[in-house]
């Protein structure tokens, strides 16, 4: 009886969709992007047809050609991913991001941004565009290093520990003030997890600096990084005052998400589960450096 009703549903599936779903897959795997040759491979097609499917897909920004010919997953999924259904998700995360980013942006005139974890990168899924003189802005599908920048601390400090030491092996240097010793790199963590915000002092990019702090799903999970870059050279009074607007915003969108009936764990844009920092359920008040 079992095999009868297999049998019956694969007969009311559309085999270019299905192909269409291992591209995806495919790329999903390879965030670093994917040859013809490999997609090719991966489907078990014709290269003519593979061809057609990524030009396809392309002109509809699902999947983006590289300049050198490679694959990756588009934009557009974005735009997708922020309207899941609350039955797919207890929570639509960047619907309920948006409104905070944006507030962040009127308050100090500063860009602000929501990453998540993706593959070997973050990824930047939602921003709100600054109106200051010298606001910084961040564009959605930005994909930047784990251990350069705030946001990536954030996300890193609060990964598993095998996550952590497998990111630690290789620590690219992007500035001079990029951390690429494990050690301190440690240390770091250690200090963004005891205070829940931290800070890019142009890590990851000279004369821009960044602060971040984390965002909760309903079993205390950090599932997201909110973060403001602004210009190297202002006074401490402005970092504090943007430091608290990030703080605020963050805890204002886990309070939203847990608000809302819990249901199944955060999969969209398949973001990563990091290690609970801690059993309870309450949002700590940050600590001054």
């Amino acid at each position: 009886m079992t095999d009868i009703r297999e049998d019956a549903a694969q007969k009311h599936r559309i085999p270019v969709i299905e192909q269409m779903v291992e591209v995806f897959a495919l790329l999903e795997r390879t965030p670093e992007g994917a040859s013809i040759r490999e997609v090719v491979k991966a489907v078990n097609l014709s290269r003519t047809t593979v061809y057609r499917m990524l030009n396809t897909l392309s002109a509809h920004d699902f999947v983006h050609r590289s300049p050198a010919g490679s694959y990756t997953l588009g934009r557009r999924l974005l735009t997708l991913a922020a309207h899941v259904a609350p039955t797919v998700a207890s929570y639509d995360l960047l619907a309920t991001a948006q409104p905070h980013l944006n507030k962040i942006s009127e308050l100090l005139g500063e860009g602000s941004k929501l990453t998540v974890p993706s593959g070997d990168n973050i990824l930047v899924v939602a921003s709100a565009q600054g109106h200051g003189q010298y606001a910084l802005s961040a564009t959605a599908g930005q994909r930047l290093p784990f251990h350069a920048g705030a946001a990536g601390k954030i996300l890193l400090a609060f990964s598993s520990r095998e996550d952590i030491e497998r990111r630690l092996t290789k620590l690219e240097r992007f500035t001079s003030k990029t951390i690429i010793e494990p050690q301190l790199m440690l240390e770091e963590l250690a200090q963004i997890r005891k205070h829940d915000w931290a800070r890019d002092m142009g890590e990851q990019m000279s004369g821009v600096h960044a602060v971040a702090a984390p965002v909760r799903d309903h079993h205390d999970r950090v599932i997201a990084a909110v973060s403001v870059p602004f210009v190297a050279g202002v006074d401490e009074t402005r970092v504090a005052d943007i430091r608290q607007a990030v703080v605020t915003a963050a805890q204002r969108i886990t309070n939203d998400i847990r608000s809302a009936a819990p249901a199944v764990p955060l999969t969209t844009l398949a973001v990563e589960t990091p290690a609970p920092k801690r059993a309870n359920k309450r949002v700590a008040k940050p600590k001054q450096r």
